[in-house]
C-alpha cells in the first residue's frame, strides 16, 4: 500500500493499511491509501472514512483544491513563525494544538466507553507523536528557514515509505533524498543552525511514528474519536510547555487571534479542501501533489518571512521533492 498523510492530525486507515506514507507537511491533514490489492480509499484527516478516489487522471479543479490545501498548510506555518517573537515557538504550538483539540472535542464528542487499555495506550501514543511532531517542527522553523525545515522533516515519512515498499527501487528514492540532504550540508548546516536541523529531523522521526499510530488508532476508534482523543493528549503535553514559555501572553487578544488563524490555516481549511479534492482525484495523483510540500514551504518562507535560499538549497529541495514523488508512486511488493 502506498499512502500519503499530511499533518493536520489524522486517525486514519484500518488494519489493512500499512504505514507506507509520505505527504505534505506543516499541517497534518488527510490520509489517502491504496491497498495491496489495488483498491483505493481515503481516510478523512480527522479519522473518518471518506470517499473513494476516482479512477481517472483527476480534474483540474481537484488539482487546484489540493494545491490550495498545501498552500494553506505551509502559509499557516509561515504565519505561525510571525508569532514566535511574541509567544515563542512553544507558545504557538500550545495555541494551535489546544484550539484544534477544543474544536475537535466539541464537534466529535468522542465516546469514551467501550475501549480497553490497549486502545487507550495506542491513542495516547498517537497523541504523543502528534504533539512531539508539532513541538519539534515549530522549534525547527524558529531556527532555520521553512523550506529546508520541511525538506529535512519529510525524510521521516519518505524513508518509512521506502522501507515499507520493500522494493529495490525504493533505495533509489532514499538515496535521492539523502543526496538532497547532502547538498544542504554542503551549504553548511552551521548556516542553517545545527539545532534547527536536528529539530527538523526529530520532527521527521515523530512524523513517521505518527503515521504508524495513526493507522492503529483508526482501526480501534470510530469516526473522528481517535483523533479527538489524540489531539487532547497532544494539548496536555504542549499546553504546560507553552504556558511556561509564554505565560499570560497567550491570552492577549492579538496572540489568540493569530493562534486561531494558524489552527484554521494549518488544519481546518486544508482538511476541507483536501476532502473536496479527494472526490475528484485518484489516490496516486493526490499523493504526488502532496510531495511538493518542501517547495511550497520554501515559497511561503520567501513571501511571508522574506527567507531567501541559495541555488544549491533550491536544488536540494528539488531532489527531496523528486524522491517523494518517486516513493509514493512505487507500489510495495506483496508479502
Amino acid at each position: 500500500m502506498t499512502s500519503t498523510t499530511s499533518r493536520a492530525g489524522t486517525a486514519g486507515a484500518g488494519p489493512a493499511s500499512a504505514p507506507a506514507t509520505t505527504g505534505s507537511s506543516g499541517g497534518r491533514g488527510s490520509t489517502v491509501r491504496t491497498d495491496a490489492a489495488g483498491g483505493t480509499g481515503t481516510t478523512g484527516s480527522k479519522g473518518d472514512t471518506g470517499t473513494t478516489g476516482s479512477t481517472g487522471t483527476g480534474s483540474l479543479a481537484g488539482i487546484g483544491l489540493m494545491l490550495a490545501g498545501t498552500l494553506s498548510v505551509q502559509f499557516g506555518s509561515a504565519v505561525a513563525a510571525l508569532l514566535f517573537p511574541r509567544a515563542g515557538a512553544l507558545g504557538v504550538v500550545a495555541l494551535r494544538v489546544t484550539i484544534a483539540a477544543v474544536l475537535l472535542l466539541l464537534v466529535c464528542r468522542p465516546r469514551l466507553r467501550g475501549h480497553g487499555r490497549t486502545d487507550w495506550a495506542v491513542a495516547a501514543a498517537f497523541g504523543l507523536a502528534l504533539g512531539g511532531m508539532n513541538i519539534f517542527f515549530y522549534q525547527a522553523i524558529d531556527r532555520i528557514p521553512l523550506g529546508p525545515a520541511v525538506t529535512l522533516e519529510v525524510l521521516g515519512p519518505l524513508l518509512l515509505s521506502a522501507v515499507a515498499a520493500r522494493r529495490a527501487v525504493s533505495l533509489l528514492w532514499a538515496g535521492l533524498a539523502l543526496a538532497g540532504v547532502f547538498l544542504l550540508g554542503q551549504e553548511g548546516f552551521d548556516e542553517l543552525s545545527p539545532a534547527g536541523a536536528a529539530f527538523a529531523l526529530g520532527a521527521g522521526a515523530m512524523w513517521a511514528a505518527y503515521i504508524v499510530f495513526n493507522s492503529r488508532t483508526g482501526a480501534r476508534f470510530p469516526r473522528l474519536d481517535g483523533l479527538a482523543v489524540a489531539m487532547a493528549v497532544a494539548a496536555l503535553v504542549s499546553l504546560p510547555l507553552g504556558i511556561g514559555s509564554a505565560g499570560s501572553t497567550l491570552l492577549e487578544p492579538g496572540v489568540l487571534g493569530l493562534g486561531l488563524a494558524v489552527a484554521l490555516l494549518s488544519s481546518g481549511l486544508p482538511y476541507t479542501l483536501e476532502l473536496l479534492a479527494l472526490r475528484r482525484l485518484p489516490a496516486q495523483t493526490f499523493a504526488v501533489l502532496t510531495s511538493v510540500a518542501p517547495a511550497v514551504a520554501a515559497l511561503a518562507g520567501f513571501l511571508v518571512l522574506g527567507q531567501t535560499l541559495s541555488l544549491p538549497q533550491c536544488l536540494a529541495i528539488g531532489l527531496v521533492v523528486a524522491a517523494s514523488v518517486g516513493a509514493v508512486r512505487t507500489r510495495p511488493t506483496r508479502p
